[in-house]
């Protein structure tokens, strides 16, 4: 796993607030700037999610991954999309109650960054 930057382990020691509803998304240089706060890989995508693969050697590190995600997920009560392949693990992330991205959304990414990767030394 390569070291979180400065910025994105600033991110992730951020609050995760689960949206109540009436928060509208985020647009623009918002989304700009907190992009620019995320390690590499992460992608805006039409304004709308952030998308990022993760490669592994093989599905059962693929696998152990995607449950540090879910745990994660319950633990913050904020639920990515995630697809599971051999060797590859895929998260999407936006605030359904917003109909986009938040606030929320980038400190969840960051934190995603910060779980153990199997099959990584770091980890």
């Amino acid at each position: 796993m390569s070291e979180q930057s400065d910025e994105a382990c600033e991110l992730a020691s951020e609050e995760c607030v689960p949206c109540q509803g009436g928060v509208p998304p985020l647009q623009g240089q918002q989304l700009e700037e907190l992009a620019r706060r995320l390690d590499a890989g992460w992608e805006v995508v039409d304004e709308h999610h952030l998308e990022k693969s993760f490669e592994f050697d093989d599905f059962r590190q693929a696998l152990e991954f995607t449950n540090h995600v879910g745990e994660l997920a319950e633990q913050v009560g904020h639920h990515p999309e995630i697809y599971l392949t051999w060797g590859k693990a895929g998260i999407v992330i936006w605030t359904h109650e917003a109909g986009g991205l938040t606030k929320t959304d980038f400190v969840f990414a960051a934190r995603v960054d910060k779980l153990p990767r199997p099959g990584c030394e770091d980890s």
